[in-house]
């Protein structure tokens, strides 16, 4: 069923105001990908915090034109999808994690801020950790038991005690 213009127009809309706001712009190919792998793609992606949306390579050309993701136009050819996310390590590593588990989606490129990403980049930004996975890493750093603060801070104190307890011994002897 063919969409109206007015319906067109308001994808290009809703599309360009969801993508203005992203940090990241990953595009991608999904020739040959089944309905449910699909799905299964978009529930991944969602997962992650981020959004997956398969595009009219012309609608989606509108919908950037105007934002920080206009160089990447003309890299809307063929049966293209978006991934976009405001954390932009969660978009890249559910796309590339998807990819390596079936061939047939293929990431074409993408735009961080105004940095054109290729392959390549992606995969890179794939393999750091997420922003909760840094959270959590600072948490634990802060969570270091007060006994080894304690204990280090203890130690030259006791030093000085077994010092001064060895030469009271020594002119008691």
């Amino acid at each position: 069923m063919a969409k109206t213009r007015a319906q067109k127009q308001g994808w290009i809309e809703s599309t360009a105001e969801q993508v203005k706001s992203a940090e990241i712009l990953i595009i991608a190919h999904y020739k040959g990908l089944t309905v449910a792998e699909i799905t299964d793609l978009r529930s991944n992606v969602r997962k992650a915090g981020a959004s997956f949306k398969v595009t009219k390579n012309l609608l989606a050309k509108r919908a950037v034109e105007g934002t920080n993701y206009a160089k990447i136009a003309e890299m809307f050819k063929g049966p293209t999808a978006v991934a976009y996310s405001n954390d932009p390590v969660a978009a890249a590593k559910a796309l590339s994690e998807f990819s390596k588990k079936n061939d047939k989606l293929v990431l074409v490129g993408g735009a961080f801020g105004e940095t054109i990403l290729d392959k390549a980049a992606i995969q890179q930004l794939a393999s750091l950790p997420s922003l909760d996975e840094l959270r959590a890493k600072i948490i634990a750093i802060l969570q270091t038991p007060a006994t080894r603060v304690a204990g280090v801070l203890q130690a030259p104190a006791g030093q000085l005690a077994r010092v001064f307890n060895a030469y009271a011994t020594k002119d008691a002897a």
